[in-house]
């Protein structure tokens, strides 16, 4: 039976295809093996006991680290950094911390000359350092011990980025493998003005990555700061060295290693913190003036409701493995620069307090980490942001190298046992998988166990076909890829997943592509097995185009993939096409029959549930339950979002700038040059939008936030801000006017 999954996730290392310098050879008995492979695999499966046992060798002590955030503004003066960086060290400064990481944002203007030519980051870099550095050895905090004294360790900055780390003294002699890296994400996508500035050391027998970020800005890019954040969270690497590696995987901070690769990434890290300006703001949904009012009375629960950065990582698209404290601080931007008022000087732009300013944290084991404190600092002040900062209490490991030592050498006694006997055997429980029928935007995952059946340890692996270079279609998912299998070991599951995404669907309707697929499970030193897959698409009306729906009266469903089975049941006469495709009739008539006077109406999601079941009438053509209006208003817009080809083409873009005197002119030009078909569902989807608006004083539409939604949904392929901006300034005005 296979089982649904309803939000797949992330790959782990385990479901990356092993790679290899040397090709695959073939012994004089037919016989295909891979040295360089199995010996990889074999490393992995060291690591992986180890790792397993590695309390064993282990001995864990606290710690406390400082991490610090602050947007300066560019500015620079000799202002007191004591209560930023201080605050949490006790009254008698009885506790302070460890580890000292603070992270700057705009410490130069982000001007084009500064973003493309390297001027004054190094000298401002060193500016902060120095300051940092004098205030953390202040002979009123050090009493002239040195034991109480810091170290710096290194920096790392980009345009207006720098983070930079401090180690008391006495535990200079435990930090090694340090490394830094930065990844711009601005301008073109990869100048610095936004970006990240990262550095990862080795503390003890702990791993600690710490990454400085200032993510896009403006409170409706959303959708630039969750790239923003894939960009910098995947690009960054560290080049270790092959020692290092091996050290920390010895020492169970990795828990597979198989690449060959002597690089990390951020998750490769027992401990990672992520500050700086992230830029989420309040959602739009809440006017200026009311952010306002909350932030400046303290009132803080609606406003963490609103909060765009924890809605996002509870949806998954950003941070979906970090951790937050709660803000229970007010936002710290947007300030008069040295003052503790929000900006609302008439001169200037009027902007929505928001908490810009964040720390996060991800852990290997979550109870390693334990936040003590987070909150803003008041001082200094001479910025547009305040000062955010939190203690935080770490549990890190001390490895007893005799006693590791011991455990590896019973791991490779044990394997030594298997070497070197007969030639390995595996059974699999089945080498065919029928999925059976799988719906649009659903995951269905099947399994295979691998047991060993002979005297030796067995290493499998799977192959990409002859001539090919990836393990499967795009629209499978293999995790594990490899393994390896000890006799007697519990037999290994291999799961097998099949995803209908939208693109997938597209390939599907168009006849270029069928849910059939045949891997390769290669046994080391031993033989191929030769798996089928296939499963069959319950077509859906998402993923299709406008164009192809309105020639069938019937239920999409019923309609064949298979072109000629298509044209024996079915014969399309173009003249007799529907107006606009049914599907959409019924969604949007529906919507009218229940609810144009529905509160909150486009504005706020349905229920998942019925999205789903919405979709499945619309593919069957059954009839429309009693669901949330809500629910069928998300639907509608998912159908159009989600259309194989959108309703308003690439080429009808506004390649000038609108305005009053030449708008009226445009918008008769787009209309006139849209497709008949797409002319039809695009009138008919305004029309019904120009209804709604006149309940707006029930349903709290408003024809802005109407006219993002057209371009969101029927506008795709390009991302160019002004012609994006100049298309929703023609939707609005079609919305607002008599046009059509």
């Amino acid at each position: 039976m296979a089982s649904v999954a309803s939000h797949p996730t992330r790959s782990s290392l385990e479901e990356k295809m092993l790679t290899t310098r040397t090709p695959d050879e073939e012994t004089e008995d037919g016989r295909i093996r891979n040295r360089e492979a199995a010996t990889k695999i074999r490393d992995a499966w060291i690591y992986k006991q180890i790792r397993a046992r590695q309390d064993e060798f282990t001995q864990y002590r606290t710690a406390r680290i400082f991490l610090g955030t602050w947007n300066v503004n560019a500015k620079g003066k000799e202002e007191s950094l004591d209560d930023f960086l201080t605050k949490d060290w006790g009254p008698n400064q009885e506790t302070p911390p460890d580890i000292v990481a603070v992270g700057f944002q705009e410490m130069v203007d982000l001007n084009a000359v500064n973003v493309t030519v390297e001027t004054k980051s190094q000298q401002r870099s060193q500016f902060w350092i120095e300051r940092i550095k004098s205030t953390l050895n202040n002979p009123k905090y050090t009493r002239r011990d040195s034991s109480r004294g810091y170290t710096f360790i290194t920096s790392r900055y980009l345009v207006g980025l720098l983070v930079c780390v401090f180690v008391r003294s006495p535990h200079i002699q435990r930090i090694q493998h340090e490394h830094c890296d930065s990844v711009g994400v601005g301008v073109m996508g990869m100048l610095g003005n936004k970006g990240g500035v990262s550095l990862r050391f080795q503390f003890y027998d702990s791993t600690v990555c710490i990454i400085c970020a200032h993510l896009a800005a403006h409170r409706e890019n959303v959708t630039g700061r969750n790239a923003d954040y894939w960009n910098v969270y995947n690009k960054t690497s560290f080049d270790i060295g092959a020692e290092a590696i091996r050290e920390v995987i010895k020492s169970g901070s990795l828990s597979q290693w198989a690449t060959g690769s002597t690089s990390v990434g951020i998750p490769d890290h027992d401990l990672v913190f992520w500050i700086g300006d992230l830029n989420y703001r309040v959602d739009e949904s809440m006017p200026t003036e009311k952010v306002l009012e909350l932030s400046e009375n303290g009132d803080l629960d609606e406003l963490r409701s609103l909060d765009q950065l924890n809605n996002e990582r509870e949806k998954g698209t950003c941070f979906p493995t970090f951790s937050e404290g709660m803000l229970n601080f007010i936002p710290t931007y947007k300030y008069q620069p040295g003052t503790d008022i929000y900006e609302k000087r008439p001169d200037k732009k009027l902007r929505a307090p928001a908490w810009c300013d964040r720390i996060l944290w991800m852990s290997q084991e979550p109870k390693h980490v334990q936040q003590l404190t987070y909150d803003r600092s008041e001082t200094p002040n001479i910025s547009d942001h305040k000062p955010v900062y939190s203690t935080m209490k770490i549990t890190i490991k001390d490895v007893v190298k005799a006693k590791r030592q011991q455990v590896y050498d019973q791991v490779m006694n044990l394997l030594d046992t298997y070497e070197n006997q007969t030639l390995p055997m595996v059974g699999l429980d089945r080498i065919s998988l029928d999925f059976g029928l799988i719906r649009y935007e659903e995951t269905l995952t099947m399994p295979i166990e691998v047991t060993n059946t002979g005297k030796v340890y067995a290493q499998f692996r799977l192959v990409p076909k002859l001539d090919e270079n990836t393990l499967c279609k795009p629209w499978m998912k293999v995790s594990p890829t490899y393994g390896m299998l000890i006799p007697g070991e519990k037999p290994a599951t291999i799961n097998f997943s099949i995803t209908i995404d939208n693109n997938t669907a597209n390939l599907l309707n168009s006849g270029r592509e069928v849910l059939d697929d045949i891997l390769i499970l290669r046994l080391e030193n031993g033989r191929d097995y030769y798996i089928t897959i296939k499963a069959r698409y319950a077509r859906s009306c998402f993923g299709m185009s406008v164009d192809e729906l309105v020639l069938y009266s019937d239920p999409i469903r019923n309609i064949p993939l298979d072109p000629i089975q298509r044209a024996e049941k079915f014969d399309p006469n173009p003249t007799s096409a529907l107006c606009v495709p049914k599907e959409l009739w019924r969604i949007v008539d529906a919507i009218y029959e229940r609810g144009l006077q529905e509160k909150d109406l486009f504005l706020m999601p349905g229920l998942p549930k019925e999205v789903k079941h919405i979709r499945e009438c619309l593919d069957t053509g059954a009839q429309l339950g009693k669901y949330r209006t809500h629910s069928l208003a998300e639907a509608m817009l998912a159908f159009l979002s989600n259309l194989s080809t959108p309703i308003v083409p690439p080429k009808l873009f506004p390649t000038l700038e609108i305005d009053s005197q030449n708008i009226q002119s445009f918008a008769r030009k787009f209309l006139e040059e849209l497709p008949p078909i797409h002319y039809n569902v695009f009138v008919y989807v305004m029309s019904f939008f120009r209804e709604a608006l006149l309940y707006k004083e029930q349903n709290k539409l408003v024809a802005t936030r109407l006219a993002r939604i057209c371009v969101d949904t029927m506008v795709q392929g390009d991302d160019q801000v002004q012609r994006r901006t100049g298309m929703q300034l023609i939707m609005l005005h079609l919305l607002e006017t008599n046009t059509i």
